[in-house]
């Protein structure tokens, strides 16, 4: 059976693996699952529909699966999923999602999810992410994966930051970032590639270069037609698989609503949403 604290207070109707460790002070509630060696420490909340994979930690204080922070919620049977490997460190608030975004939040494997890190409803995180302290996502946020987010930032809703992606301390990300790329500032512009995060993870020197030089042409321009230089940029690296998806990124963004080619979502549920 499961190893529980004597102080916490576990629904019957949760469902948690043989070897799962619950410290002191915690509570989770009847629609929860909990995978075979995650370790839950102290003054924990688990609640919602929320199933979580194996050999997670979960620091104290953190709250997994709580109503959203929206006020067009009306109550429905939202769900959080949590991968494996994950460290979830002390105050990370994850809340299910709702109706208007596939009732669905969900955070991947073998993220850090450091210090005060909060995932809002609707927001999905990939693998390999790192979160530092008190990053801010609002809802609808994607995260892709490898990418890492520094302490402080705070991402707008809908807004999509993708794979191996940096976003520098305390930036305020108001429209979409792209993959293998340096975002910072207020509003977060494009700065440089991040060529730091790219070494670590054994990219070849031709790959980053060839994003360099992607990077001069598409971000350093002056002003243009922004398809026409995708489509130079485009021809010149048609064999380079990784330019050729920052292309395709950047073609999104111009098309997306303020830099945010997600926020359409939320155009068109306006555009269908029955009247009250």
């Amino acid at each position: 059976m499961a190893e529980i604290h004597p102080t916490s207070l576990i629904d019957p109707a949760a469902r948690l693996a043989d070897d799962v460790t619950v410290g002191p002070y915690c509570i989770i509630g009847p629609h929860v699952k909990i995978g075979a060696g995650t370790r839950v420490q102290s003054h924990v909340v688990i609640e919602g529909h929320t199933m979580i994979g194996c050999h997670n930690r979960i620091f104290h204080h953190a709250a997994l699966g709580g109503e959203p922070q929206d006020l067009k919620y009306r109550g429905e049977p939202g769900v959080l999923e949590i991968g494996d490997h994950n460290d979830i460190r002390e105050f990370v608030t994850m809340h299910i999602g709702t109706e208007n975004g596939g009732e669905r939040t969900t955070v991947g494997s073998h993220n850090l999810l450091m210090v005060g890190a909060h995932i809002a409803h609707d927001s999905h995180i990939g693998d390999r992410v790192i979160m530092a302290n008190n990053v801010l996502l609002a809802g609808h946020v994607v995260i892709g994966d490898y990418a890492v987010v520094s302490g402080g930032a705070a991402i707008h809703h809908f807004v999509t930051v993708w794979r191996y992606a940096f976003i520098g301390g305390n930036a305020g990300v108001v429209h979409d970032c792209p993959p293998y790329m340096m975002s910072d500032g207020h509003p977060a512009a494009v700065r440089s590639v991040n060529t730091i995060g790219l070494e670590r993870h054994h990219f070849s020197t031709s790959a980053i270069e060839n994003l360099k030089e992607a990077y001069r042409l598409l971000f350093k321009r002056e002003e243009g037609n922004q398809s026409e230089v995708i489509d130079r940029v485009e021809r010149r690296f048609a064999d380079d698989a990784f330019v050729m998806e920052v292309c395709r990124f950047v073609r999104r963004m111009s098309e997306g609503i303020h830099g945010r080619w997600r926020e359409t979502q939320r155009r068109d549920n306006k555009r269908t949403a029955p009247a009250r």
